[in-house]
């Protein structure tokens, strides 16, 4: 049975509280929300072709482009994670199911940050340690 959107909820804290210290530091500020699917205007602007395509989004302004600090009105920087589409696709794979959201969480967060991917995976090897499974699940 498919986990429902508290336990998503409760999956995500725990790939988030697994972070590196000093990269949770600095995400404070992002707020992390967890819907089914993205919405059509989200679909439609990353030229999705079915609602199952996008895994996760980072909307925002991040740090890489001077975001960091909220202007008045401003929405938070935000990550979006998607349980649907995450669900369909650890069905089809052989990733433990938190893994995979810590993988769409360093990703979109990373994405506040301007990180490479080799940054990205470091940090994801990382928070594979502090769980003592070497971040294969």
């Amino acid at each position: 049975m498919a986990p429902g959107l508290d336990v998503f909820e409760d999956l995500a804290a725990a790939a988030f509280a697994a972070l590196p210290e000093e990269f949770r530091r600095l995400a404070r500020d992002v707020v992390v929300r967890i819907e089914d699917f993205p919405d059509d205007e989200t679909l439609d602007a990353m030229e999705c072709e079915t609602p199952f395509d996008l895994l996760g989004l980072f909307q925002g302004n991040g740090l890489a482009q001077g975001g960091g600090l909220p202007w008045t009105g401003q929405m938070p920087n935000m990550v979006f994670l998607y349980r649907r589409p995450i669900l369909d696709y650890w069905a089809d794979h052989e990733e433990t199911l938190g893994g995979l959201i810590t993988h769409v969480l360093v990703h979109e967060i990373g994405h506040h940050f301007g990180l490479s991917d080799a940054d990205m995976e470091e940090i994801e090897r990382r928070a594979g340690q502090d769980e003592g499974d070497g971040g294969s699940g």
